[in-house]
């Protein structure tokens, strides 16, 4: 019995564990859809400790599945908790949970990809983005072949400040393949520093909180699972719009094992290419013949305001892509014969 004066803390009453379950419902997760289930309630409870403190929170979980992390949020003593599942295999299990937890859980049968962040939580947790992130959370056990798109259009969100970030500086705790996680924390230098390193970081502090290994999954997927915690900051680490940083870094990393200057070239037309890249790297004081992976953030910071001087002063720089003109070529050659025609470099052989 609570103490006088004290709200009891709240506990699920008895349930059928997440393995009768998935027997109960004859839930079998499927390949194509990268599902994976996670059912020691242990594990579940230590990626939700990682979201710091859940006590009268609002919470969505993407991708609940059968429920694990599901309880183990609920235990934390939330306020409310919203679920987003795909898969309508699972809606009956969480409809058990939604029961045993009268008034706290909202099922929303839908993908994550396009559902409305906007208007998922109460108005009144809405934050200034400069105070403490709200007190809203985004916890996922991330099938993985939706980790990586979801990330990237969140981190775009973080920076336009729209989606689950219209309430301020919304916290997010999320699965990914072992690999993918090591790429998002990277540092300059390390092999794994790449795109998803730059866009990740440079919008927010990101933390590879603990690893858990394949064989706690059903089934046990080829790869081990990171868990990473992201906070947004106050301010970015590159002042520039989602799109143009997303650009320089995409073509910077393009030949990741090539001098940078050749990714950096990409961004420019064939004519005046050379002395378009010349004029960028001077100015933005970055070495030409440093790798991608070697670049710090700073580095990438002067590349795209350096760029972004370059585009307001030549607008069609900013919609130039290497891509259709690599095409473009490719459609000429087919039209003309090979005779007299340059073979292909070896970089437009690789992209």
């Amino acid at each position: 019995m609570a103490a006088p004066g004290k709200v009891a803390a709240f506990r699920l009453p008895p349930l059928p564990t997440i393995g009768e379950i998935i027997k109960l419902f004859r839930l079998k997760a499927l390949k194509q859809l990268s599902q994976n289930f996670l059912l020691d309630l242990r594990l579940t409870d230590k990626i939700v400790k990682q979201a710091g403190e859940l006590k009268n929170a609002h919470v969505c979980e993407v991708g609940p599945g059968p429920g694990g992390i599901t309880r183990s949020i609920l235990s934390a003593g939330v306020e409310q908790l919203l679920l987003i599942e795909k898969d309508a295999r699972f809606i009956p299990g969480l409809q058990i949970l939604s029961e045993a937890a009268p008034g706290k859980v909202r099922i929303v049968h839908g993908d994550i990809l396009t559902y409305k962040m906007e208007k998922a939580f109460p108005k009144h947790l809405k934050k200034n983005w400069e105070d403490e992130p709200p007190d809203i959370h985004i916890i996922g056990n991330l099938p993985f072949s939706v980790s990586t798109p979801l990330i990237i259009k969140w981190l775009e969100n973080v920076s336009k400040r729209d989606g689950p970030f219209i309430y301020g500086r919304t916290q997010m705790t999320l699965t990914f393949q072992k690999e993918v996680g090591e790429r998002l924390t990277a540092n300059p230098g390390s092999n794994q520093r790449s795109r998803l390193s730059i866009m990740a970081q440079h919008l927010c502090t990101v933390e590879n909180c603990f690893t858990i290994p394949g064989q706690a999954f059903v089934p046990k997927p080829e790869v081990d699972v990171a868990v990473v915690h992201f906070t947004p900051l106050v301010q970015p680490k590159i002042q520039q719009p989602f799109e143009l940083v997303e650009k320089v870094v995409q073509s910077v990393f393009q030949f990741r094992r090539k001098y940078c200057f050749r990714g950096i070239e990409t961004l420019f037309p064939e004519n005046g290419r050379l002395k378009r890249t010349e004029q960028l790297m001077m100015t933005a004081d970055v070495d030409p013949t440093l790798r991608p992976f070697q670049l710090s953030m700073s580095q990438f910071r002067n590349l795209c305001n350096v760029y972004r001087k370059m585009c307001d002063e030549d607008p069609s720089l900013f919609v130039f892509n290497y891509r259709d003109e690599l095409r473009q070529k490719k459609k000429t050659r087919s039209l003309l014969g090979s005779t007299g025609q340059p073979e292909q470099t070896e970089e437009e052989n690789q992209l």
